[in-house]
């Protein structure tokens, strides 16, 4: 059971899921005017006992009944075109992760770096330390640099799988023999989670994603450490 505070989006950790937050706000403010007015307008014509039979038109309040939500669309569309336009660019990536999907568990290959290749399992429940996460944590974390542009290409090994961290806004599917990419950047150090979110088979709800953001001089000893 969430509590109140888990009801809503995760805390942006990147400037596109800050930018899917203000989106979202925009258009729930949007969406209480025009409640609102709608709720206004039906109690008034519930409450009203005046008639008139003869009307037989209203061309006024029909063009601004067809104007006005046309207004309101382009209010909603024009912002959420450009964040899809930014969520899917790719410009100057300053690392390359490939993540390829299996049942069930991701691996992860720094394609800038020789021989770094890693399989990310989940830890079992009998496993956790105190203050992990159940369902969560993994073996092996993907660690990136923050404040740099992460590109992710993205496969499956077997069947269709969904590469998902809220936190940063993103969500690609894994599709075998296709290569999906995208891009972010990490705005602050910590742990991000994440799962797959396509249904891959009796596994499913087992195969998390766990991101570790770092400051790139821990980024490079990590890069060192699991090479040696």
């Amino acid at each position: 059971m969430p509590n109140w505070g888990q009801i809503m989006f995760q805390d942006a950790a990147s400037p596109v899921m800050f930018q899917l937050v203000s989106f979202h706000d925009h258009a729930l403010i949007i969406l209480t005017l025009v409640l609102t007015v709608v709720g206004y307008a039906l109690f008034a014509l519930m409450l009203n006992k005046h008639l008139n039979r003869y009307i037989l038109e209203a061309q006024t309040i029909e063009t601004v009944w067809t104007i006005l939500p046309a207004m309101i669309l382009l209010f909603l569309a024009l912002p959420s075109l450009r964040i899809l336009y930014v969520t899917d660019e790719v410009s100057h990536p300053s690392l390359t992760v490939k993540t390829i999907g299996h049942q069930w568990y991701w691996s992860y290959e720094y394609t800038d770096f020789m021989n770094v290749e890693m399989d990310s399992y989940m830890i079992p429940v009998q496993d956790l330390n105190i203050g992990d996460y159940r369902l969560l944590e993994v073996d092996n974390r993907m660690v990136v640099p923050m404040n740099l542009e992460i590109r992710m290409l993205i496969t499956a090994a077997d069947v269709i799988h969904s590469w998902t961290v809220p936190a940063l806004g993103v969500k690609v599917d894994a599709v075998p023999g296709r290569l999906n990419q995208i891009g972010f950047t990490t705005s602050q150090p910590g742990i991000f989670y994440g799962q797959c979110s396509e249904i891959c088979g009796a596994n499913h709800s087992f195969m998390p994603i766990a991101i570790e953001a770092v400051n790139m001089k821990s980024f490079m000893n990590w890069v060192m450490k699991f090479k040696g």
